[in-house]
């Protein structure tokens, strides 16, 4: 008998992705979308689509019913967002998520977090021991949800909880690994330069990757309980991943460094303007630069032992597809001949 699955956040980049992995594997699976959402995806897929927003109670007491499971991806998501929002929607969304699913007797659930649950590591690779320090309101709003979701678990929710790394891949725009790939390839002003000296670590995950980690979860009762890094096979250097997307989108690489103090005196007024006209770019913010002089690298061995999660891309080959996709679908501007 196949698993019949809700998935939250089904009609976002990552929950395209999942949706699509599920389906692969005979799972049979429900969209969760709002009313103002892009569902031309779930309808390609012919997948069953329930209306609400995890905000309303109500909506989602409706909506989670007759599933054996729910995965949990619906978030607010952005590094630079109100406050109020971050808590009300990834914290109170989740509440609601989860009470309505355990008044429907539905005990399964998958929550996806991130690593930014836990922030900047010292001495990486961190594993899921690693005391948590986010940086971000996005990132604290997750970690606070990740604590209900255990709490939830001492009262019958049988949870497992995925942080992904950095996530890329086809169909990602409008989002930090997006705007840093097209800053590099058009040879922006932004990407001219690289802040300090390039070697902090930074960690990537290619959306299928992310995927199956969410089904090989969902499969394994021993994941149960349990939170889990879910990633790319290693972290690299910025100016390993400035070369490489340079090379793949066939520009010249940065080669000046510019120290931190100079950088966020550069971004400042950027930043100011950018707010001004409502204009969104993790790259144009003076926390970036702390940001990217800072090292984000997880292990994801126990990923791959417990859950048999293993990799199907390495950076460059997630990195040539993505590029190829954004150059054929007006994205990002083909190099210059």
């Amino acid at each position: 008998m196949s698993m019949k699955v809700l998935v939250t956040g089904a009609t976002g980049f990552l929950g395209g992705y999942v949706v699509e992995e599920l389906l692969k594997h005979g799972f049979e699976v429900v969209g969760l979308a709002r009313k103002t959402s892009n569902t031309s995806l779930l309808k390609e897929l012919e997948v069953e689509i329930r209306w609400g927003d995890i905000t309303n109670a109500a909506e989602m007491l409706e909506v989670i019913k007759d599933v054996d499971a729910v995965v949990h991806l619906a978030a607010y998501y952005t590094f630079h967002g109100e406050k109020e929002r971050f808590y009300k929607v990834n914290v109170g969304g989740t509440r609601n998520v989860i009470e309505a699913a355990l008044k429907n007797k539905v005990k399964r659930f998958i929550y996806c977090s991130t690593t930014e649950a836990v922030g900047p590591v010292k001495n990486p690779p961190a594993n899921e021991t690693y005391p948590p320090n986010p940086t971000y309101e996005y990132g604290r709003s997750k970690l606070e949800a990740e604590k209900l979701v255990s709490y939830y678990g001492n009262r019958g929710l049988e949870y497992t909880i995925l942080r992904p790394t950095g996530l890329y891949g086809p169909r990602n725009v409008n989002d930090v690994s997006y705007w840093f790939i097209k800053a590099v390839a058009e040879r922006s002003f932004l990407a001219r330069f690289v802040v300090g000296s390039g070697e902090n670590l930074i960690q990537f995950t290619h959306a299928a990757d992310a995927a199956q980690g969410f089904r090989l979860a969902l499969e394994r009762e021993e994941s149960i309980g349990e939170i889990y890094f879910i990633g790319d096979e290693k972290a690299y250097t910025y100016n390993e991943v400035y070369r490489m997307v340079a090379e793949l989108a066939g520009v010249d690489p940065p080669t000046k460094h510019i120290p931190p103090w100079l950088a966020k005196l550069m971004i400042a007024p950027l930043e100011f303007f950018n707010k001004l006209r409502g204009e969104e770019n993790f790259l144009v913010h003076v926390d970036t630069v702390d940001a990217v002089t800072s090292d984000r690298a997880y292990s994801i061995e126990k990923a791959k032992r417990q859950l048999g999660f293993q990799p199907r891309y390495n950076l460059r080959d997630g990195l040539k597809e993505t590029i190829e996709w954004y150059i054929e679908n007006g994205y990002v501007k083909p190099p210059r001949k």
